[in-house]
């Protein structure tokens, strides 16, 4: 029988504060999955309409599937949240575009009618798995130059991006840097940021490892205020002898979850749930691992070519700035400047933070904070790089759009 393609929405999305990985961090005696499930929780209280026996599946990425990222987190987390044993889940990986891919994935499912509503997400806890850990790269990669050695190591693909784009020194790196640090300060003083936040309480230990109490975590740990060029200017470049990449132009190594309501627009407006974006298309690419960065370009193309729009069509702009340089090269590729008002306008991952597999609904949930605000934008997307060399773009519509009326 036919199948006909139904309307898919952005219902909600929530996400967990974002901490710094390691010893120090706040997430440190916090276990992976339970931050997942106090997203979905959150989920669940925001929409009370949805009945949680509705819920067709669970989608939860991670890139490094072990330990408490592990076992089917999808399926785990659900049943650690209270969902019904009848839901089912399923774990998912493509690195940073984790989230992102969850969600899109399970568009798929809703928009051929085999779901109606659905929760995707992700999680990285890289205090407790480092990015890497665990893997097993086959050295066939290297030993028949399949790929260069720098490849694996993200970092060094910035480096080399800074190669290909030579017009993009440190120095604008660094500006655009201080820019999404002051942008990020100024979105949480404005409370554009904290709506979606799920608070954490979190147990605390002195270095002995003795427990010192317990705290609620609710805010970003990562960001810094206050940044400035001069800040910046003489920080390390650990990739490469008189690099240009560095802790201040760069994410940090993050600890954090995130969790979303995909739903065909039908049920989501029988049931009561909000509708905050709608789905136009979607689109991954791969690009030589080398210059991993590169990837949104030609993942952002495919998307327009799909929607039958051009880059002038788009009003906003989330790029998750896993580094300066790549958010940099994809505006000089398009054309657009360092400093357009419709990138990043709360600031990004070099601010907040990037835990991989949940970034995707990060960008996702700040884009429809974004369209609430600004009913004469109509288009708007979410690109992310991916490790190993790919792109990953999502363009929206915003439900809100008043130009026509």
């Amino acid at each position: 029988m036919p199948r006909t393609v139904r309307d898919v929405v952005f219902v909600d999305g929530v996400r967990t504060p974002f901490g710094k990985a390691g010893p120090k961090g706040i997430y440190h005696e916090t276990r992976a999955d339970d931050l997942v499930v106090k997203a979905i929780r959150e989920l669940l209280r925001r929409n009370p309409g949805l009945d949680p026996k509705k819920v067709d599946e669970v989608a939860i990425a991670a890139t490094t599937q072990i330990g408490d990222q592990g076992l089917t987190i999808g399926r785990t987390a659900g049943i650690l949240a209270g969902l019904p044993t009848s839901v089912p889940g399923y774990s998912i990986d493509r690195m940073c575009a984790g989230a992102l891919t969850a969600v899109t994935t399970v568009a798929g499912s809703v928009a051929f009618g085999a779901y109606d509503v659905a929760i995707a997400g992700g999680v990285e806890h890289m205090g407790r798995h480092p990015m890497g850990e665990g893997v097993d790269p086959n050295p066939r990669f290297v030993s028949e130059k399949l790929v260069d050695e720098s490849a694996l190591f993200m970092g060094m693909t910035a480096e080399n991006l800074h190669d290909r784009y030579p017009t993009i020194t440190k120095r604008r790196a660094d500006e655009y840097a201080v820019r999404s640090q002051e942008k990020a300060a100024k979105a949480y003083a404005n409370g554009k940021i904290q709506a979606d936040l799920v608070p954490v309480s979190v147990r605390r230990t002195n270095p002995e490892g003795g427990e010192t109490g317990w705290g609620l975590v609710t805010a970003d740990e990562p960001m810094r205020p206050g940044t400035t060029l001069e800040n910046l200017a003489n920080l390390k470049t650990p990739f490469r002898v008189h690099g240009r990449v560095t802790a201040g132009n760069a994410a940090g190594l993050n600890d954090g979850a995130t969790a979303s309501l995909i739903a065909s627009e039908d049920f989501a407006r029988a049931n009561g749930l909000p509708v905050k974006m709608r789905l136009v298309s979607y689109a991954f690419a791969g690009v030589e691992p080398e210059v991993m960065g590169y990837g949104p370009i030609p993942a952002t193309e495919k998307a327009l070519a799909q929607a039958g729009l051009s880059i002038s069509d788009i009003g906003l702009f989330e790029i998750n700035e896993a580094f300066a340089v790549q958010v940099l090269a994809f505006l000089e590729h398009y054309g657009i400047a360092d400093d357009d008002e419709r990138v990043n306008q709360y600031g990004g991952a070099i601010a907040f933070g990037h835990p991989l597999a949940s970034s995707g609904v990060r960008l996702m949930t700040q884009l429809a904070r974004q369209f609430e605000e600004q009913p004469g934008v109509r288009y708007g997307l979410t690109t992310m790089c991916v490790g190993f060399g790919m792109g990953a773009t999502v363009i929206w519509e915003n439900p809100h759009f008043e130009g026509d009326k």
